[in-house]
């Protein structure tokens, strides 16, 4: 089992930025590749960005792309989502996930494992 404590959300203006952090226990994440969720209010929950589980790829949505980045430090069982010029449509509650994956470089999209309770993002002026 991984628990996961994602946390750094809050209120932000348009244009400005927020790192989120998810806190990883019960075992290590060095065997799973990582990712962030997003659901807006009145949405489902749909994909934002993944890493893998050697941190040498990334997969994210068009509409993150060149604004958010994904990182992970497996000696600390923690991964992270920085979040540039961020805009009234990224509002909505992000989620952390786990995959249990057995290829060094795998970023899947779906069919994530261990999801966190996710922590809320509000872009507004």
């Amino acid at each position: 089992q991984v628990q996961l404590v994602e946390s750094g959300g809050g209120l932000v203006q348009p244009g400005g930025s927020l790192r989120l952090s998810c806190a990883a226990s019960g075992r290590s994440i060095r065997s799973y590749a990582m990712g962030w969720f997003r659901q807006a209010p009145g949405k489902e929950r749909e994909f934002v960005v993944a890493i893998s589980r050697s941190g040498g790829s990334t997969n994210s949505v068009d509409s993150v792309k060149g604004r958010f980045t994904i990182s992970r430090v497996n000696a600390e069982n923690t991964v992270y989502l920085q979040m540039n010029s961020l805009k009234p449509e990224d509002t909505a509650v992000y989620y952390c996930a786990a995959k249990e994956v057995y290829v060094s470089d795998y970023v899947p999209r779906l069919s994530y494992d261990y999801w966190g309770q996710g922590t809320r993002v509000t872009v507004s002026s």
